[in-house]
Formats: C-alpha cells, sequence, structure tokens
C-alpha cells in the first residue's frame, strides 16, 4: 500500500483507492491547491494494490467471464478481501465502485462525499468486476461521464479532486465557491480581466461601471443565458441529445 499522508500523519478526509496500478497516484493530485491540502493535513491518500489479495503463486485477481466473452473479469474472492481491508484503513467512508454505468457525478455528490469522512474508492480494469461484489459490499456505483476508460484510476482521481477542493481551508476564498458552475443549478457565467480591449474585443461595459447591483443582475442573467444554451437539462430535468 502507498500511503500519502499530511505533514502531520493525520487528516480529517482521507481517501483510499484500490488499484492494480497505484504507481498511478498521487499523478495529477501531487500539484497546485490539492497538494497543497495535502501537504497541510487536510486530507490523505491511500493507493492499495488488488494485487496483494491476489490467488496463489501468481497472484491471480481476475478470470474469464462466466457464460464466455471476451476479456477478463476482476474477481470476487480477491476484491472482497480487499476491499475489507480497505475498511480497516479508512474507516466510516462509503465504498465506491467508479463504473460507467454509476450514477452521474454531479456537485451534489461532491458535496455529500465531502461532507463526511472520506471515501473508498473501486478502481476496476478489464470488463469489469464480479457483480456480487457490489451486492455484496454495498458498493455505490459513480461514473464520470459517457464514455469508457481503460481503468477507474484517473475517474478515481475526478472524484478526488472534485472532493477535496470543497474541504473547508482549501480553497482561499470561500466565496468563489457560491458562483462556480452547477452549485446554483446553472453554469457560471463568463469572466474577464485586463487587458480592456483584446484582438477587438472589448470587457462588457457594465464591468466597469462599478455598480455592484447591475454586475451581479448581468453575471446571472449570462449564467441563465449559458444555462438554457448548453445545459437545459440542468433546469429541465430532461437529459441532453
Amino acid at each position: 500500500m502507498a500511503h500519502f499522508p499530511s505533514s502531520d500523519g493525520r487528516a480529517a478526509w482521507r481517501a483510499s483507492v484500490l488499484t492494480l496500478f497505484p504507481e498511478m497516484f498521487p499523478g495529477p493530485l501531487s500539484i497546485s491547491l490539492v497538494a497543497q491540502a495535502l501537504e497541510a493535513g487536510l486530507w490523505s491518500l491511500d493507493a492499495i494494490q488488488i494485487r496483494e489479495f491476489g490467488l496463489g503463486r501468481h497472484k491471480q485477481v481476475d478470470d474469464t467471464p462466466t457464460g464466455g466473452g471476451a476479456g477478463m473479469v476482476l474477481r470476487a474472492d480477491v476484491l472482497g478481501p480487499a476491499l475489507d481491508h480497505a475498511q480497516t484503513v479508512n474507516p466510516g467512508g462509503p465504498l465506491i465502485y467508479l463504473s460507467p454505468r454509476g450514477e452521474p457525478l454531479t456537485q451534489a455528490i461532491v458535496r455529500e462525499l465531502a461532507a463526511g469522512p472520506g471515501v473508498t474508492l473501486l478502481a476496476g480494469r478489464f470488463e469489469g468486476i464480479d457483480e456480487r461484489v457490489i451486492a455484496g459490499r454495498g458498493l455505490r456505483e459513480i461514473s464520470i461521464g459517457d464514455y469508457v476508460l481503460s481503468g477507474g484510476e484517473l475517474a478515481a482521481m475526478v472524484l478526488i479532486d472534485a472532493a477535496v477542493r470543497l474541504l473547508p481551508g482549501v480553497l482561499g476564498a470561500a466565496d468563489s465557491l457560491t458562483h462556480e458552475s452547477f452549485e446554483n443549478g446553472l453554469l457560471e457565467y463568463p469572466q474577464y480581466t485586463k487587458p480592456r480591449d483584446w484582438e477587438g474585443q472589448t470587457v462588457p461595459e457594465v464591468l466597469l461601471s462599478g455598480d455592484h447591483k447591475r454586475i451581479a443582475e448581468w453575471r446571472n442573467s449570462e449564467a441563465r443565458r449559458l444555462t438554457r444554451e448548453r445545459r437545459p437539462d440542468l433546469t429541465t430535468g430532461k437529459k441532453p441529445g
């Protein structure tokens, strides 16, 4: 098991990832605000090698699909003990399987997970995992999008990054969270900075007015316009396409 502790050896929020490739971690989580939060003791990370619970001399972790078919499936008698071990390392948090057939990851789910003690994430490989593990260990299936990756590791990093940035003390300005996309059921309004004129495009005059009420109204109006145009499902509840 690879352990990436906070500087003081403890953390309020803990992420454990079961994976066949622990060397992929911390990966992108080792830079920027998330890495600073790790060093500051706001969270910790464990990358647990599934193969440590493999069977026999060769530490077998998978086998052919029952009933035939292509590829390999991760075995229940390997993943069960691996998940049991993970729960001793990271008790209290939900067990989550990153799967393209899972419920879509939303900001509401991220807030829910960030408010808890942490998460234990199972990063699958091959054709997936034995269905009995999902039922037997009460795994919650979550998807980061309608596409298929080589494995669940990148999806685990996405979920961790999204949750960690919501932890108290990670972002300098708490107010910035309330104006982000999805926080109020809307996409974020357009942002501008210097210079005032760039390649024939100018910053909207209202943003230069100093009138905070007008600016707030413009931003709200733009957020609603962008949401209607790009993600009407956020307001209607109907999926795009």
